[in-house]
């Protein structure tokens, strides 16, 4: 996963060649879908890898906090949080190191969501966990108000959808750890590995349209 993320990084790099852009601020704005060039393809690709490693890491989390693998758990933690720093540097070529910053503490408080849901769960605390769900909606609320105002290509609603259930799926797959509803839990994952190729193609896709120019 270290490796799918460094050479995400770099795609994103090459493809962002040209002058950053500030958080909030537009290149180029056009209302045609992006075409299917080799750069858009490497961009969604890049993108679906890092988002991959963010439920890659996060199933891992989970699994060890179950078993009771402490040093396990830690490991896989690190990786969470190395993870939400590259989706974060991913956008920073095309709107700045400040936002690429604010990504990262919105991921940041996506992640400390789904632990303390993954604590509540493991504890039987249906106060927590309610909680926990609560605190996970705010942040998507947050992430897609942040997204939608840098892209106009990125709609408020639909961001804001797309993320809820992503902490839904999060939610489903804690709680089938913790029954041990193994097959269910397999589904689960499928979904959530499918979800994740949506929304790191619509984000690719958005950037691609916003900067048309870098895509050619």
């Amino acid at each position: 996963m270290k490796n799918f993320a460094a050479s995400a990084l770099a795609v994103l790099a090459l493809a962002s060649s040209g002058p950053v852009l500030a958080h909030g601020g537009a290149e180029h704005a056009s209302e045609a879908a992006p075409a299917a060039t080799p750069a858009v393809a490497a961009t969604r690709a890049a993108l679906r890898d890092l988002w991959i490693g963010h439920v890659f890491w996060v199933r891992n989390v989970v699994d060890a906090r179950f078993a009771g693998n402490a040093a396990r758990a830690s490991a896989a933690e690190k990786e969470v949080v190395a993870n939400a720093r590259a989706i974060a540097g991913a956008i920073e070529p095309f709107y700045g190191k400040p936002a690429s910053e604010r990504l990262f503490a919105l991921l940041a408080g996506h992640w400390q969501a789904i632990s303390a849901y993954l604590d509540g769960a493991r504890a039987g605390d249906e106060e927590a966990t309610k909680g926990a769900m609560g605190r996970l909606l705010a942040n998507a609320d947050e992430i897609a108000k942040f997204l939608s105002g840098a892209n106009p290509n990125l709609p408020y609603d639909t961001v804001r959808g797309l993320l809820a259930a992503h902490g839904s799926h999060h939610a489903q797959q804690i709680s089938q750890f913790k029954a041990g509803q193994w097959d269910a839990e397999a589904r689960t994952w499928e979904a959530m590995k499918d979800h994740m190729y949506v929304i790191a193609d619509a984000l690719a896709d958005a950037i691609a349209k916003q900067f048309p120019d870098r895509f050619r």
